[in-house]
């Protein structure tokens, strides 16, 4: 849907004197965006969204979606308001919904009637249900209704929504920790521990705040990992396992420890070992296998996000971070480089198939900083 974008002016009642007055549609939203991100790692499945009440120049309400299954952003910011909202101007960062097809009633009918004489959108929702819908209701009930105030930063904020409305799959990111050698373990597989412990609490803030942990069997096999959240504070995402012969143990952790839920994908399901695993509490999916006989990751992908899971971190192993990337369905990478040097060992990356210097994945920087000991790269990959 084409929506006429916003226009960066704010008309004020200057009699009412207010530094406020002076801020721009723009600097509106930048508010309810620092709001939005109040609510990191707490409304997954939902995306993170803001809220701003402005009326005369003046900031009246404010509101962001706290966490999964609370009020939506625009319901908190109207419900925090002690005046009227006629000739109120909302700021929101994500367009209201107004699909029924959840259990609380859409944000558009409480905005519509609230009296709002005008409503600023950052980004329209990609959800089909939604997408330019909400903006045209508004319109249609004599509201002022625009959208693309801060559009690129709006859409950030939410990309794993975006990605999954759009191509059905979560948002891909692979955790790296290596030494500045590219090592992620040593020829016998030993990897604990390579990267500092601040950013191994670093590494359970990210775990936080994604829907979902991914890891090979072999890595489970390995390290035994519990791939909970129990560094810092926060929700312990579903656990993943690409395990396509269901060769993980029993007493895995990931089997054992129920502070999180556990998902295995097979290719080729014993039926008495996934007896024994769904009585041990883990829910076990057979997908296709692809060329190699392994869990054909896209097919994966596709029932996460049937599932409503939009974002997903990978911990390893290197043969899983491998095929991701060699597929293209990995969208950005987060690499802990120890200022340490191993030699031989587990490269973080395997074979790519890439035979000239022209095709390497190209990578764009988002972030590099420092970790105690540790440097760390964010970076988009570039396809």
């Amino acid at each position: 849907m084409q929506v006429q974008p916003c226009v960066a002016l704010v008309f004020v009642n200057i009699a009412a004197f207010d530094y406020n007055a002076f801020m721009t549609d723009e600097e509106y939203m930048k508010l309810a965006l620092r709001l939005a991100k109040r609510g990191l790692g707490k409304t997954n499945p939902n995306p993170m969204v803001g809220a701003v009440i402005v009326k005369d120049g003046r900031i009246i309400g404010k509101g962001y979606h706290q966490h999964f299954g609370g009020k939506h952003a625009e319901i908190n910011a109207i419900e925090s308001v002690a005046e009227s909202l006629d000739g109120a101007t909302l700021y929101v960062t994500l367009e209201p919904c107004c699909h029924r097809n959840k259990k609380t009633p859409p944000c558009i009918d409480r905005v519509i009637p609230a009296g709002f004489q005008r409503v600023v959108v950052g980004a329209l929702d990609p959800n089909p249900q939604v997408s330019g819908k909400s903006i045209k209701m508004m319109r249609e009930h004599g509201i002022e209704a625009c959208a693309g105030v801060l559009e690129e930063e709006c859409r950030a904020l939410v990309e794993p929504h975006f990605k999954l409305m759009t191509q059905g799959i979560p948002m891909v990111t692979l955790k790296l920790a290596q030494t500045i050698d590219g090592r992620i373990a040593t020829a016998t597989g030993d990897s604990k521990w390579i990267s500092s412990a601040e950013s191994r609490k670093l590494a359970h803030k990210l775990r936080a705040t994604h829907d979902a942990v991914m890891v090979g069997a072999g890595t489970v096999r390995a390290d035994d990992p519990e791939l909970t959240v129990r560094l810092v504070r926060g929700r312990s995402p579903v656990r993943i396992i690409l395990d396509s012969q269901l060769k993980i143990p029993l007493k895995a952790k990931v089997v054992v420890n129920r502070d999180a839920p556990t998902i295995v994908f097979t290719a080729n399901a014993d039926a008495a070992k996934s007896k024994k695993l769904r009585e041990a509490g883990v829910e076990v999916l057979e997908v296709s296998a692809d060329e190699q006989g392994r869990v054909d990751l896209k097919q994966a992908l596709l029932v996460l996000g049937q599932r409503g899971i939009s974002s997903v971190l990978v911990e390893g192993g290197a043969e899983v971070i491998t095929s991701l990337l060699r597929q293209k369905l990995a969208d950005r990478l987060v690499i802990f480089i120890a200022p340490k040097v191993m030699g031989k060992g587990i490269e973080a990356v395997g074979d790519l198939r890439i035979s000239e210097v022209g095709k390497v994945l190209k990578l764009e920087f988002l972030r590099t900083y420092r970790s105690g000991p540790d440097i760390v790269v964010e970076a988009k990959v570039i396809y």
